[in-house]
């Protein structure tokens, strides 16, 4: 196929970095596809989507994966999470068949998702050309935080029975090692690169963003001591009193631009801040996650592409950061790193629209 083609995306709503990653691999498959015809299911608010994807799409507003259910943006609520994937797959059979059904009434030219293994696993069953994009995957995760129980391996056993049929697992830079998967292809790093703006906060003034990604985690910035020349950018839903702190939103730029124009970013291990930080060669303070498998590999590219400082959850609680801030804004800032994966994965998804792909065979995706 090389004229216009609809094709149906997954994007799960855990947190806002797997929209990150899929926006910009939709925007260039767009410049490559004039005509293309994007539904997309997620429970992302449709304003937020807007933000990142340049080409038009219809939005079908429901998620069909969880994740992991979180107490805050740091940590895991395991016991919930635990439940909620045994729910998932309590009659796994049945929602597979109602996926297939459902795609094969949409009838798209081919499915991409992010990272829910559910649309993988009903294209297979459907006949659909469908490949998977993130920088991890939840089987890993799975395997990682209830491999051990003894209800789990028939459930793990589906979850990688989806990802291995889909064609391609298309891995972005940095992500996982993904070694229990056959039909990963790695992309260099996605990223959007934003805008440099002058934040109009006044001559000698370092502006430093607060961004702890899509889930609600309040740090604590009001009772922050004052730091010469600093100004906090925060959410505005946090209703922070600070003397020194702004409502990040009050600046009426998007997030890449944000970016780009801040001196420092303060967050959290995660594919989108960490990226689009090194894209637009922003420095980054952060604080590990609790227990969270796929941030070494996050940590440790980071750390080799441009300044960064690990802080704990007690420096960032009480504000005890002048010293490794002061530290990060002595770096002359660079113009960031290249952000190929994008175009690559674009690249990828025509040739398997295109039947250059085939998909793997002779994988069960259900349990007899």
């Amino acid at each position: 196929m090389t004229g216009p083609f609809h094709l149906f995306v997954d994007i799960s709503s855990h947190g806002l970095g797997h929209l990150a990653i899929t926006a910009p691999v939709l925007n260039a498959l767009a410049e490559r596809c004039p005509g293309l015809r994007l539904t997309l299911r997620t429970a992302l608010p449709g304003v937020v989507l807007r933000r990142r994807l340049r080409p038009p799409f219809t939005l079908v507003a429901t998620a069909s994966d969880f994740g992991y259910v979180m107490r805050d943006a740091l940590t895991i609520d395991l016991d919930a999470s635990a439940a909620a994937y045994r729910q998932a797959h309590a009659d796994w059979p049945r929602r597979v068949n109602a996926e297939a059904a459902w795609l094969a009434a949409l009838a798209p030219d081919g499915v991409l998702s992010n990272v829910s293994y559910l649309p993988l696993a009903g294209a297979a069953q459907a006949g659909i050309p469908a490949a998977a994009l993130c920088s991890l995957n939840w089987a890993d995760l799975f395997a990682h935080f209830f491999g051990n129980r003894e209800w789990a391996a028939a459930i793990h056993a589906e979850i990688l029975a989806a990802y291995r049929s889909a064609a391609l697992f298309l891995r972005a830079t940095p992500g996982m090692p993904m070694a229990d998967l056959g039909n990963v292809v790695s992309v260099g790093p996605i990223a959007a690169r934003g805008k440099r703006c002058d934040l109009g906060l006044g001559a000698g003034v370092r502006s430093i963003l607060v961004a702890l990604g899509g889930i609600a985690h309040r740090l604590p910035v009001d009772a922050w001591p004052r730091l010469e020349g600093i100004r906090w950018l925060v959410p505005a839903a946090w209703n922070c009193r600070h003397p020194d702190a702004l409502a990040s939103e009050s600046l009426g730029l998007d997030f890449p631009d944000l970016v780009a124009s801040v001196d420092a970013l303060i967050g959290k291990p995660g594919y989108g801040t960490f990226t689009e930080a090194a894209c637009n060669g922003t420095p980054v303070l952060f604080q590990r996650r609790d227990d969270w498998p796929e941030q070494a590999c996050l940590i440790d590219w980071l750390q080799e592409q441009g300044p960064s400082r690990e802080v704990s959850g007690a420096a960032l609680a009480s504000g005890q950061i002048a010293g490794p801030l002061g530290e990060l804004l002595a770096f002359r800032r660079s113009s960031g790193i290249s952000a190929s994966g994008g175009e690559a994965a674009a690249e990828q998804l025509l040739q398997l629209i295109n039947g250059q792909v085939s998909r793997p065979t002779g994988i069960a995706i259900t349990r007899a």
